[in-house]
């Protein structure tokens, strides 16, 4: 379903633009992905709405027939991209699972500030953006996804994430669909 409207009390939740999950093989490139998240928190600042930025480190530790990268990450693995514009008041939260709302204050934060909807981007588009977009629609939050400013491991992964599991989960639309939008609400 194409975006409708942008609840006056959206959140904009970046998921893994860190420097480790942007340096793996992806299937779009990385810099438009890390262009349009910015973009897409500059225009939320700009209306002062709240950003959350997601990192990961860690993992789940139940068994899987996938085996995990267990190698030394490097320095800075988990820092956020620097082109990113992060600011002061922005909300910072650190995932050890998939989604960004188990074993987190995500919700919490989200409801202290009166949120009703978030609008996801990041990296991976079937892991932890959709992840984090299934526990946000189970929250009761409405959900939308930039779907131009994510991308995944794989394009299957990625095209499967968009076409038949987000518009179950929320609304789709590009970063400039977002901004617009926004940009709406002024007039």
């Amino acid at each position: 379903m194409p975006i409708t409207v942008i609840d006056a009390m959206t959140a904009l939740v970046v998921v893994d633009l860190q420097k480790g999950i942007v340096g793996l093989p992806l299937a779009h490139p990385a810099t438009a992905v890390v262009t349009r998240a910015g973009d897409l928190a500059r225009a939320f600042h700009e209306h002062g709405l709240p950003v959350v930025w997601v990192t990961v480190n860690g993992s789940a530790p139940g068994r899987v027939e996938r085996s995990r990268a267990n190698a030394p990450r490097a320095p800075g693995w988990n820092e956020l991209m620097p082109e990113l514009p992060a600011a002061p008041d922005d909300m910072f939260v650190v995932k050890r699972t998939w989604g960004a709302f188990t074993h987190t204050d995500l919700e919490a934060s989200l409801r202290a500030r009166g949120v009703t909807q978030v609008v996801l981007a990041g990296i991976a588009t079937s892991i932890g953006v959709e992840s984090t977009a299934r526990q946000a629609y189970e929250a009761g939050f409405h959900v939308t996804l930039a779907i131009d400013a994510m991308t995944d491991l794989s394009r299957e992964a990625h095209e499967q994430s968009v076409t038949a599991i987000f518009p179950r989960l929320g609304e789709t639309g590009t970063t400039a669909e977002v901004c617009a939008h926004l940009a709406a609400r002024r007039r």
